[in-house]
């Protein structure tokens, strides 16, 4: 079949996909080898692919086809999050289109358009990466909230409940006033903000001098909830407040003022209002201090009832109007510019609210015990292991996690309500009801009496089970798949889900299958653009993914991600870099049109001495870069494995190695040099497999007649020699390829084309005489002479302490070459002057720093040694 003459993508990549899928190669089922799992990190059901995507599946699959090739049973597990609070807001707002209010429907009614929402958006993720050639067991596809899933998810709530780690109570929560729900510490975005500091005038009750203290705040709004002022006992600008009372600023009441050491003496006035409902350390000190809480926000954000004043206006216009009423009253000493940091919803970017509010908690203590020792033990290992002090200081400051959400589109909790008070918890409605019979021991009771919790739980509390929901593993405990591809292999993810997810999971694994629940954990960095920037819609920034796929290829896109993308560093993405995956795959498709384009001799042509050497060569590099290849992807530094795979075919192999063996224009190449290059080709396409998936294996099946499900996806790699890099020849060959790179500059240099045969001579012994093969061909050479002395006007180099010389004879111009070598002993002599001049100017040298002095100092030694080489070259020349 004939080869065209460019690679194109769009020829290929379907046509293997569909290959592989029909033949079930991404298929896996537990057997005798050793497993290898991979859980796919799911992303939102509502999302589509974007760069981040693409990073994070790529890593994925290089592994998953890495492992194949290893023989061992590669499981690759997609899926899809129910994503609640995003989900949600994404239907509310198609309702609103339409002109219908989530509160005018019934949860029935809402959850009924949420699943018409998902089911229209829910597969396009998934879809998309199949254009990445993601090798994903399809058949596995899971969602968080399908039957199963959800299941485990009810069945371990109750569970931990019943083990007493999770409770109901009123506490301090983030509340986000657009979605309209409690967050988790871990959802809370803190965001630099240019905002303004209020100085407000607190005047002290029945004072006769009139005074009042001062208090400074970014907050002004939440003055009508103030219940008292603290002062630090030991701050002596303060001590007069002691015993005081002040008036509230507007509001006009009365509050006390409290002593307490947590008042930061140097931030404002050394004065704090205590807003115990709306802010976390204000509600401690409440607590400490049996202060009254007063919430005067609404759920959305707008002042309530509660407030006194500017009910119904919203939070931030009441700041704007306050400012004016305070100052028009009197009581605004003052306004500074001020920069601080502002917590904001991580799905909905507002700034939350602190909010004393009834949720759901599971106690985290007893789960940090069990985490942290495998990740410090480096039993389960994290790369790049900085992340291991992130994950350790996170676990040992652990808080309580709000497990509840005042949404409908999740699993809705599974706790119900008593008619005389209390509630039962269980995994379905009869179970419900067979408990609160025993509760309240009336057999009289009915579903219609007990009323289910209209809290849904936190997305994050059904994607902690992933690996083990996945296989099944809370519904049926011990089973066939579990037992098999339970723990895990890798786990690709970002560091932004380190305490969200990969730290819950652990914590579950151990919990719920006394084991980790994947071996080793692969941070990939943040994608930015090349001035740095994170990629965003907002920003233009972000390319898509499918357009760069249609335009580079996936393979090239998947190659000029893998160039830019060491572990745990952002990667500055840059479209010239799928520009050279591009050129790479067309470097590689020419390259086989090259060999297949030679005619093979088999027995009709002897082997030459030069292409033997070069094959023998060749294939001792190809297992020096195996072994660096598997090392290098033991310790998941996969760029750098692609770099060796790279340079290796096109330096060594495109380069070196076709360039030695090429058969002389019209001639037949030796038939066991031709099988050996294609073998050669053969082993680069293994290597590069997983990282190029479409175009090796469109190569492969082309090298020879296949069977029909044969893949290069499924063939075992060959064993590496490890011996190899100790073979002489290797470090022979770079000797030989050091002086035919400087034989090709004397050509360059002096103008000598290739068709000009050249003498080499050899000063003293020769290093390399088993390469001289190899040398002749390459440099075009007459003869390899060892002599005791170079012939005058020879052009001269040394590789080693051995010194090489061309002898010119007729070949060069001489008076020519004597005026271009005299005009670059001028401009030398010159630069060397004002190199010297630097040197003898005292100020310069004493007060320059050591690198810039060195760095002169190279440059005059430099200059030097070349200003010797041109005078004895223009004075052999002339002799001759």
């Amino acid at each position: 079949m004939e080869l065209a003459s460019k690679y194109n993508p769009a020829d290929v990549e379907g046509k293997w996909y569909q290959y592989w899928l029909d033949h079930k190669l991404f298929s896996s089922k537990p057997d005798g080898r050793e497993p290898y799992t991979v859980v796919i990190p799911p992303p939102n059901v509502t999302g589509v692919l974007h760069m981040g995507h693409m990073l994070n599946n790529t890593i994925q699959d290089i592994l998953v086809r890495r492992a194949r090739m290893e023989g061992k049973n590669a499981c690759w597990v997609p899926g899809t999050d129910h994503a609640s609070i995003a989900t949600e807001a994404k239907v509310v707002n198609r309702l609103a289109a339409q002109g219908i209010k989530k509160t005018d429907l019934t949860r029935d009614e809402f959850l009924k358009h949420a699943w018409e929402w998902t089911d229209e958006h829910g597969g396009i993720i998934l879809k998309q990466l199949r254009k990445l050639g993601a090798s994903c067991d399809w058949d596995r596809t899971a969602f968080t909230m399908d039957e199963k899933r959800s299941e485990s998810v009810l069945k371990v709530f109750v569970d931990l409940y019943n083990k007493g780690l999770i409770y109901r109570g009123v506490r301090m929560v983030n509340w986000d006033p657009k979605a309209l729900t409690a967050l988790s510490d871990e959802e809370v975005i803190y965001k630099e903000e240019h905002s303004k500091l209020y100085y407000l005038r607190y005047r002290v009750e029945g004072d006769p001098e009139g005074r009042y203290a001062v208090v400074a705040t970014t907050r002004p709004e939440t003055i009508m909830g103030d219940t008292a002022m603290c002062i630090n006992p030991n701050d002596p600008k303060n001590t007069w407040l002691k015993g005081k009372k002040v008036i509230v600023p507007l509001v006009g009441r009365v509050i006390p003022v409290i002593e307490d050491d947590y008042v930061d003496i140097e931030f404002g006035t050394g004065c704090l209002k205590v807003t115990p409902a709306h802010d976390v350390n204000d509600y401690m000190l409440g607590e400490k201090y049996n202060l009254p809480s007063i919430d005067i926000f609404n759920d959305n954000g707008t002042l309530s009832e509660a407030a006194g004043l500017y009910v119904g206006m919203d939070r931030f216009d009441v700041r704007e109007q306050i400012e004016k009423d305070l100052a028009a009253a009197g009581l605004l000493e003052k306004v500074e510019a001020y920069t601080n940091k502002v917590g904001c919803s991580e799905r909905t970017n507002v700034p939350i609210e602190p909010k004393l509010s009834m949720q759901w908690f599971l106690k985290m203590q007893h789960f940090a015990d069990m985490a942290l020792p495998p990740v410090m033990n480096d039993e389960l290992k994290f790369y790049p292991a900085k992340y291991k002090n992130t994950y350790k200081n996170w676990l040992e400051n652990i808080k309580d996690w709000c497990i509840s959400r005042q949404l409908w589109w999740g699993h809705r909790i599974p706790a119900y309500f008593l008619p005389e008070g209390g509630y039962v918890v269980a995994a379905t409605p009869e179970e419900a009801l067979k408990l609160a019979k025993e509760k309240t021991a009336n057999e009289a009771l009915t579903l219609d009496d007990l009323r289910q919790d209209e809290d849904c739980l936190d997305t994050w509390f059904s994607s902690w089970l992933w690996p083990i929901s996945l296989f099944d593993g809370i519904n049926n405990p011990g089973n066939e798949e579990i037992n098999y591809y339970y723990p895990t292999s890798d786990l690709v993810t970002g560091p932004d889900i380190i305490f969200f997810w990969v730290a819950r999971m652990i914590m579950a694994g151990y919990e719920y299958e006394g084991k980790m629940p994947f071996k080793n954990v692969y941070f990939t960095g943040i994608v930015r653009d090349k001035l740095g920037r994170k990629m965003s819609k907002s920003l233009g920034n972000s390319p898509d993914p499918l357009d760069l796929i249609e335009k580079y290829g996936a393979d090239g896109v998947r190659m000029g991600m893998m160039l830019s993308a060491p572990a745990g560093n952002d990667i500055l993405f840059d479209d010239a870099l799928c520009e050279q995956g591009r050129n790479f795959c067309n470097k590689i498709w020419n390259a086989f049109r090259l060999i297949k384009g030679w005619t093979n001799g088999e027995g009709t042509v002897s082997v030459p001495a030069d292409a033997q050497i070069a094959v023998q060569w060749f294939n001792l590099r190809l297992e020096v870069a195996s072994a660096e290849i598997a090392d290098l992807f033991s310790k998941y530094r996969l760029s750098e494995a692609l770099m060796v795979v790279y340079k290796l075919f096109w330096d060594e192999f495109s380069s070196w190695l076709l360039e030695i063996v090429k058969p002389a224009y019209g001639q037949p190449v030796n038939g066991f040099i031709y099988t050996a290059v294609l073998s050669s080709f053969e082993r680069l396409l293994e290597l590069l497999h997983p990282f190029m998936p479409f175009i090796t294996e469109e190569l492969w099946q082309q090298l020879r007649e296949r069977k029909p499900g044969e893949s290069l996806m499924v063939h075992e790699m060959c064993k590496i020699d490890k011996n190899a890099c100790s073979e002489p020849l290797l470090q022979e060959f770079e000797i030989a390829k050091e002086i035919i790179g400087n034989v090709r500059t004397i050509r360059a240099q002096k103008n000598i084309p290739m068709k000009e045969a050249l003498e080499l001579q050899i000063v003293g012994i020769n290093p390399v005489e088993s390469l001289n093969p190899v040398i002749v061909k390459v440099c075009n050479l007459s003869a390899v002479n060892v002599v005791e002395a170079k012939a005058d006007g020879a052009a001269a180099f040394m590789v080693g302490t051995t010194e090489y010389a061309v002898p010119l004879g007729n070949l060069i111009d001489a008076e020519a070459e004597i005026a271009r070598m005299e005009a670059e002993l001028k401009h030398k002599e010159g630069f060397l002057q004002g190199v010297l001049k630097k040197l003898n100017n005292e100020k310069f040298v004493n007060n320059a720093p050591a690198a810039v002095l060195e760095m002169e100092r190279k440059k005059q030694a430099d200059a030097e040694s070349i200003i010797k080489s041109l005078k004895e070259s223009i004075a052999a020349l002339k002799k001759s």
